[in-house]
């Protein structure tokens, strides 16, 4: 004897967008408010029930806390997860916009997360004949 499932009852109303973390937001590139390019998102932070406890019934969603980014390629490439500790996590609450592109409201200097591009466009770009100075 099988259990006959009753009617599905509709999903609750949400306050706010819903965003398809995998259509929305991975891999998506992050400007700062000047619209300066800051680095990309690499995976997503939620805070919410464990991975591994069992959710009850009428238990809250998990909700997004962080953006993280760092260096995944070679886990991208190899398999596994890198630490948490070597993620830099950029607070949901800095996001000013998703569209295209993630836009941040505060300014990309005082991140974390560009430190690879500014020590790039310090040390090497800066070098280079004509490096510090705007081609336009």
């Amino acid at each position: 004897m099988t259990a006959q499932p009753g009617p599905l009852r509709p999903a609750p109303k949400v306050a706010g967008r819903i965003l398809d973390a995998q259509l929305h937001l991975l891999d998506r590139q992050v400007l700062d408010h000047d619209g300066v390019p800051v680095t990309t998102v690499d995976d997503l932070e939620l805070a919410g029930p464990a991975v591994d406890d069992a959710i009850e019934p009428g238990t809250p969603a998990p909700v997004l806390s962080a953006l993280l980014t760092g260096p995944v390629l070679g886990t991208r490439v190899f398999g596994g997860r890198p630490p948490s500790s070597r993620l830099i996590r950029i607070p949901w609450k800095d996001v000013a916009e998703v569209g295209v592109v993630v836009r941040l409201g505060v300014s990309g200097e005082s991140l974390d997360a560009g430190w690879v591009e500014r020590w790039v466009r310090d040390k090497i770009i800066a070098r280079i004949p004509g490096g510090r100075h705007d081609p336009r």
